[in-house]
């Protein structure tokens, strides 16, 4: 067994990181992937490692001498790397497939060591290494029949997105027997240069092979072991994390993306905290028959796009600001609060890190679990010289949720007090409490003190939009609002769904319960897991404490190292002293399920 691999290209797409080196010296943690990738075929005992150099080869033949090696390395010249693609690539080293089984790798991937051992271990002879297709992958997809035989390969510019459930991705790894390429492989490969010239992808090549009665090569699937391409400096960015050897360190990487997870291979998402029962999948149908309108036409101004959130929300136009997220008006809305700002913690902390006034005065619940009421608040700030205060309801990421008959008598008595009242109400629609919201031009009416906020992106499960909206009977200050944000401060996407969300009201609804449902069920999972102790909750979330075995720290690295399950560590944000806190998004049945299960046999 040999192996090849094509190192020709040019790396365009990486810019300056390969203006001066070839593609795949490019370093991920520190180390390049030749390095990385011939240390992995070292370990393999193979006869030689073919590679085929173009774009600066003397300097990649300088660099690997100095690499320790053990297995003979040979290297064929692509001297037209410039003006050729790949299929020449292969074509120049085409002697080689003849002499024996062979290891066919591109030189821009990196991949864990067990990538190259389901390969080995299988004893069929000629493979195609592929993954199920993720929103991720780009490039050469194919599909399969039930015995893993390739029906077709689909080229990206012949990629149907509407295909995406029947698609694998190549991980361009693949073995080749020597029969392979001496009755299929090399003599279509000749024919199809001759025909068709230097400037295509060997692939096409294998994508005529399997439309004969027998092409011999078979698919075969990774099963979840890692594995990424390198095209760009994103790409370079997702793998140095995902391929981080120090588990604190990728721990600390992904987190700090602050999102954009649907990027990472199969990994779920339990930090973000959202509602995985809406859209509907007829509201996400409507939405792409018109992409191709929103995609390339302006939005409406704020004006416009309040008139729909005023409908949406059955509030005055003049009374509601719509926000490129919650967290956009948050940011504007702490810049024109005045005087000495009340405070709740443990809470969301974007309105406290947004606040630029120095002295604050924060309530902190005096039991386990961070309960409080109405009168709490009251009688903490009851003798506190405040003009505003800030809180969320429920309460993230307690989870604490003060009924509105009590919020009702709160904002009273601030109201008499002169104290403007900020209240962020994004969970609230998954209370237990039926229509539990402020947002009522009645209520907003009566209490020109109180302005409520509400993120849709999280409530209505669409977090990808950045859609918010501030409601508040002082016009003033919705018109101060208006004036802080751009006139085009949200999309056409967001705007569109605004227009439409109203059809589905009875399908958001079904989703409340449905999701309500799931968070209960899910509670009662946990309660049986030693080591852990949940704090009750009416949002979209659950809170816990880790008691025994190890720190949220490090059961965060666990699950995500050996899970690919992302939870969030929230333990410097609650700051107690000795205590560990985790917050989980409530995700699907299914998915929830195998969180339970993971956690019984962690904390056993």
């Amino acid at each position: 067994m040999q192996a090849v691999i094509l190192a020709a290209g040019m790396g365009k797409r990486l810019k300056n990181l390969t203006q001066n080196n070839t593609k795949c010296m490019i370093r991920v943690n520190g180390e390049t992937l030749i390095q990385r990738m011939l240390g992995q075929l070292d370990e393999l005992r193979l006869s030689r490692i073919v590679i085929v150099i173009g774009y600066e080869g003397a300097k990649l033949i300088d660099y690997i001498n100095t690499l320790d090696i053990h297995t003979p390395v040979v290297y064929v010249n692509n001297p037209v790397y410039d003006r050729t693609n790949n299929i020449y690539s292969l074509a120049l080293a085409k002697d080689y497939l003849l002499k024996e089984d062979t290891l066919l790798l591109e030189s821009d991937l990196i991949f864990e060591p067990t990538v190259l051992r389901a390969l080995l271990e299988d004893p069929r002879e000629t493979l195609a290494l592929v993954d199920k297709y993720e929103s991720w992958m780009d490039g050469t997809v194919v599909k399969l029949d039930e015995e893993d035989n390739i029906t077709e390969f689909v080229p990206g510019k012949k990629f149907v997105f509407e295909d995406i459930p029947f698609y694998y991705k190549t991980v361009n790894i693949y073995k080749f027997s020597k029969h392979f390429s001496e009755t299929h492989y090399v003599p279509f490969l000749d024919a199809y240069s001759k025909a068709l010239g230097n400037n295509e992808y060997y692939e096409q090549v294998l994508r005529v092979i399997t439309l004969l009665d027998d092409p011999e090569i078979k698919a075969l699937k990774l099963t979840g072991q890692l594995w990424y391409e390198i095209d760009d400096i994103q790409d370079l960015d997702i793998a140095s994390s995902m391929f981080m050897e120090n588990s604190d360190e990728q721990t600390s990487m992904i987190q700090h993306r602050f999102g954009g997870y649907w990027r990472y291979p199969r990994l779920t998402d339990y930090c973000g905290v959202s509602n995985p029962y809406f859209p509907t999948q007829k509201l996400m149908n409507e939405m792409k028959a018109n992409f191709e309108t929103l995609m390339v036409r302006y939005p409406s101004g704020m004006r416009v796009n309040s008139l729909l959130a005023s409908k949406n929300f059955a509030v005055e136009q003049n009374h509601i600001v719509v926000g490129n997220g919650a967290s956009e008006i948050i940011k504007c809305l702490m810049e024109h609060l005045n005087g000495k700002i009340g405070f709740i913690r443990p809470t969301f902390e974007e309105y406290r890190k947004r606040s630029g006034m120095e002295e604050k005065f924060i309530f902190v619940p005096e039991n386990e679990n961070f309960t409080y009421t109405a009168e709490d608040l009251m009688r903490f700030y009851q003798d506190k010289d405040v003009s505003a205060i800030v809180m969320t309801n429920p309460d993230n990421p307690s989870g604490n949720y003060i009924p509105k008959g009590d919020m009702l008598t709160f904002i009273a008595w601030c109201k008499k007090r002169n104290i403007q009242i900020v209240v962020d109400e994004t969970y609230v629609d998954f209370a237990d409490e039926e229509n539990g919201t402020l947002i009522t031009e009645e209520i907003i009416g009566t209490y020109p003190n109180l302005i409520v906020l509400k993120s849709i992106s999280q409530s209505q499960g669409v977090s990808g939009l950045r859609l918010g909206i501030m409601v508040s009977g002082d016009e003033s200050v919705i018109a101060e609002m208006k004036k802080s944000v751009s006139i085009w401060n949200i999309n056409s996407f967001a705007e569109f769904y605004m227009q439409i969300v109203e059809k589905y009201k009875k399908d958001y609804q079904s989703s409340l319960v449905k999701l309500k449902e799931t968070r209960n069920k899910m509670i009662r999972g946990m309660k049986e897991i030693p080591g852990i102790r949940l704090l009750p909750t009416q949002a979209n979330f659950i809170t816990f404490e880790v008691t025994e075995k190890m720190t949220a720290h490090e059961l965060t690295k666990k699950l995500l190292r050996e899970y690919n399950i992302f939870v969030r560590d929230i333990t410097k944000k609650v700051n107690v002293e000795g205590k560990q806190f985790i917050r989980i998004g409530i995700r699907t049945e299914e998915e929830n399920e195998r969180l339970i299960e993971i956690l019984k046999e962690i904390f056993a």
